[in-house]
């Protein structure tokens, strides 16, 4: 992936927030407004009445925090990365800060709290001056923190500093590249305006990830054109850096970023060595007290996390009942129990509601029969004179009652016929991010060309190939090549010519692709409409008022949807099970992970791409679609996952594929095996059981955090000096 240069561009970062305000100083130029001036103070070990755990741990380890003292300039720089977005939203400035000095004496008294907690799973049976006495002993706070962080224990001791480096730097280099895109030659973007909805995960890090040069160091750096951070020294950023970017823009843009702290009052240019961004942080020399706190932070959130992660293991330890589940089952059955009352006759909108953490355990009766579903629909849509044609038509053909004659539909097929399709992706290559790449470069070799040796751009480099940093992309296989050649006439910009496809080339494409992920020739079978009368294969048969309706002598002629089904077919799944529906290695998955990356290459209905599974349908219902796509989706429903229909309508073609399907006697949907599913993952159970753990952890993690705040921010632990910052109250 190459981020492509935007000028003005301002990031999510912290830091680069902070720096995108220059000039915008809250403090007045006034002497007598000292930014170093404390605001509050935080000593919890002052805390009386605490249950028996917290008053043993305040005796053993009260020396190891003391007071915490909370700056002016903290406020500052919390109100610039986050309260103000509050303010835009209509907040008083009082309120605001109100609310950050607030966040800010909270997260002392956490941090505090996490600091004495650790200390003591430190000591473990030992006695607690033996990691008080070392605690103490180091030489500032960033060296206590850092000893907390490192446990020797681990074939990766200081990970947790590595990575709260990392993501300090990752933010100073991102605060830097938004000025430096901005020297640049070009004052107007490189990227294109065209869009494409990705995938859901795109370039997502692996949690607690860093960059590692191989012996566990941290191989990334900081960027600011000057000696000692050069892109020589960046590690693997300078895979990352922008295009055109030269040792005098990176300078002129990092000096731009300083003076857009010293402008919010955040760096002293008397006393930092501003050069210097990471002095301070794993070194003795001099740099700038404001980065060195911001590592700081980086620390003590890292310190807070492993507190939780270490008070969660213990309750999630309970959750699993020593490998039982009994608690597990209580929720699947308590859960099952409420949906049985709840299931009725609006069960697709229910169905609306399936994701990852919202589970269907039971499915209603249905009625004739049927039964519910989902389906993914790739629409080939008329072009645009196509479309002209179309309202043309529909004005001619027309009877007596406004409907239209069966002339219509037989000038719609012929239009239907003259459809042709090219994969959509171009905005993966020209929008702002360019997420392609070249099989070659990206050393792919195991990917779908459709026999043409010019198909080998791919996309999602990160996602596919660098799994130790970035997350794989959910029901996407990533093998589907962008259909059509590329030309790179300059560094990320492209062009494209793509190649047509008919609906049987469609056809051909999604049997081939399907095959090839599977590694067989025979997965995909299917047969397009056939008239026995001409041995025409392929077309429609010529309408007539007796093909097209189910009695043409009737008054009100009821349209036989079936006459408008192009072609029906199956992906051999082998059978299908909601247990293994994401089960990443089952034929079910595999099947749909590559009908939904055909959608991402080909659909024009961009509303597909945010379903969970796709559309719901009820067989029997009125669904709302379109008559065509509601009787093809169901008689597709009707056989089961795995099957498809080719069906025309009034947008064009759409291919429909049912990627799951309910019980139609109803009852509930999943026959659940904790023990031998809840590690694996895509399962259902595995699934259930991290929802249930992530919701009950996150509830015993929230109660835990208001016993703590309610246990120590009282008055003799916790004092605001609000004289300090009344000015900022007074903004507004």
């Amino acid at each position: 992936m190459k981020t492509k240069r935007i000028a003005g561009v301002v990031l999510a970062s912290s830091i680069a927030l902070t720096a995108s305000l220059a000039g915008c100083s809250l403090a007045e130029s006034d002497a007598s407004i000292d930014m170093n001036e404390v605001i509050a103070s935080v000593n919890i070990s002052q805390a009386e009445g605490t249950d028996s755990f917290d008053t043993e741990l305040i005796t053993n380890y009260k020396d190891a925090v003391g007071t915490t003292e909370i700056l002016k300039n903290e406020l500052v720089a919390y109100y610039i990365n986050v309260g103000i977005s509050y303010v835009n939203s209509g907040y008083s400035y009082s309120d605001v800060f109100n609310m950050l000095v607030d966040g800010l004496v909270e997260n002392a008294v956490i941090t505090q709290y996490a600091i004495m907690y650790l200390l003591d799973n430190k000591a473990g049976t030992a006695l607690p001056s033996t990691v008080l006495d070392a605690y103490n002993a180091k030489e500032n706070y960033i060296e206590k923190l850092e000893y907390l962080l490192t446990d020797s224990s681990s074939d990766d001791p200081d990970k947790d500093i590595k990575i709260a480096r990392y993501n300090l730097y990752k933010s100073l280099n991102s605060a830097i590249d938004s000025y430096e895109s901005n020297l640049l030659e070009e004052e107007e973007t490189t990227a294109g305006t065209e869009t494409r909805a990705t995938p859901g995960g795109v370039d997502t890090e692996q949690d607690d990830y860093y960059p590692s040069a191989g012996d566990k160091s941290l191989d990334y750096g900081v960027y600011t054109g000057y000696k000692g951070n050069l892109i020589a020294d960046s590690g693997v950023y300078k895979d990352d850096m922008l295009d055109g970017s030269n040792q005098i823009t990176r300078t002129k843009a990092y000096n731009n970023f300083i003076m857009a702290l010293i402008n919010n009052d955040l760096v002293d240019p008397e006393k930092d060595a501003l050069r210097n961004v990471c002095g301070g942080i794993g070194n003795d020399d001099a740099g700038i007290a404001y980065i060195q706190k911001e590592y700081a932070s980086q620390l003590e959130n890292r310190v807070i996390n492993k507190y939780y992660d270490l008070y969660e293991d213990e309750q999630e330890s309970k959750l699993t009942d020593g490998g039982n589940y009994d608690y597990l089952n209580a929720v699947y059955e308590s859960q099952l129990a409420s949906q049985q009352i709840s299931s009725g006759s609006d069960f697709t909108s229910t169905m609306d509601s399936l994701s990852d953490s919202s589970f269907i355990l039971y499915a209603p009766d249905t009625e004739n029969g049927g039964t519910y579903g989902f389906v993914y629909n790739i629409l080939l849509p008329f072009s645009t004179r196509q479309n002209a044609m179309l309202t043309t038509l529909q004005n001619l053909y027309k009877d007596e009652d406004d409907n239209y004659t069966v002339d219509y539909y037989n000038e719609r097929n012929k239009l239907l016929k003259q459809i042709v399709t090219t994969d959509q992706r171009a905005a993966w290559f020209n929008g702002t991010t360019d997420y392609s790449f070249n099989a070659a470069d990206g050393g792919v070799t195991d990917y779908y060309n459709g026999g043409n040796e010019n198909r080998t751009y791919l996309f999602f480099k990160n996602n596919l190939k660098n799994n130790d940093q970035y997350k794989e992309l959910d029901k996407y296989i990533g093998q589907y090549s962008y259909n059509g050649r590329v030309y790179e006439i300059e560094e990320g910009k492209y062009q494209l010519i793509p190649n047509k496809l008919d609906i049987d080339g469609m056809l051909g494409e999604f049997k081939a692709y399907i095959n090839h992920v599977f590694g067989a020739t025979d997965k995909v079978t299917f047969n397009n409409s056939y008239d026995p009368a001409t041995g025409n294969e392929g077309y429609y048969t010529d309408l007539t008022d007796e093909v097209l309706y189910k009695d043409p002598a009737a008054d009100e002629k009821e349209i036989d949807y079936s006459k408008f089904i192009y072609a029906s077919g199956s992906v051999a799944l082998g059978g299908s099970t909601a247990s293994n529906l994401l089960y990443k290695d089952s034929d079910q998955y595999k099947a749909l992970a590559a009908v939904n990356e055909l959608q991402y290459a080909y659909t024009t209905d961009t509303g597909i791409l945010s379903k969970y599974l796709g559309y719901s349908v009820n067989i029997g219902d009125s669904t709302g679609y379109i008559k065509e796509f509601e009787y093809a989706a169901q008689q597709a429903i009707q056989e089961g996952a795995g099957h498809f229909t080719v069906c025309a309508g009034d947008y064009g073609w759409h291919l429909i594929y049912v990627t799951y399907t309910y019980n139609s006697d109803g009852g509930a949907v999943y026959q659940p095996d904790w023990k031998a599913n809840v590690k694996v993952e895509g399962t259902f159970e595995n699934l259930f059981y991290e929802w249930v753990k992530s919701k009950n952890i996150s509830e015993v993690s929230s109660v835990r955090r208001t016993q703590i705040m309610t246990q120590f921010n009282k008055d003799n632990t916790v004092s605001k000096y609000q004289k300090a910052y009344q000015d900022l109250l007074d903004l507004g």
